[in-house]
């Protein structure tokens, strides 16, 4: 998982240092920071949400595949992928929240002149 976190803090860094002039125009137009903050944070959170909308059916098969060989079995709730796609989403936003608060309190002057 913390692979992971730094694949995506490394991509949200990349990612904001590439459109850091949209960014400042976005701003000098009206933008508040909020705005760009939830801009950048949802442009990672649609991968995330994909992949979990991916690797639940995947996962259920697998795991029912799985606790089928044991003698005791458990129900499989969904409230287990639930929470578990909680928590990547979670993780996700706080991975990249660092990112996007500092590019979203960058002065927009100091955006467009940056290159």
């Amino acid at each position: 998982m913390l692979i992971g976190c730094v694949g995506l803090w490394g991509l949200a860094s990349f990612n904001t240092a590439r459109r850091i002039r949209e960014i400042g125009i976005r701003k000098t137009l009206g933008a508040s920071s909020a705005d760009i903050v939830m801009l950048l944070v949802g442009q990672f959170l649609r991968p995330v949400l994909i992949a979990n909308v991916i690797a639940w059916p995947l996962a259920f098969v697998a795991m029912r595949t799985w606790l089928a060989g044991f003698d005791d079995r458990i129900a499989l709730s969904p409230l287990y992928f639930v929470g578990a796609s909680l928590l990547a989403l979670g993780i996700a936003v706080l991975t990249v929240l660092g990112q996007s608060l500092r590019a979203s309190r960058a002065a927009p002057a100091w955006a467009l002149r940056h290159d």
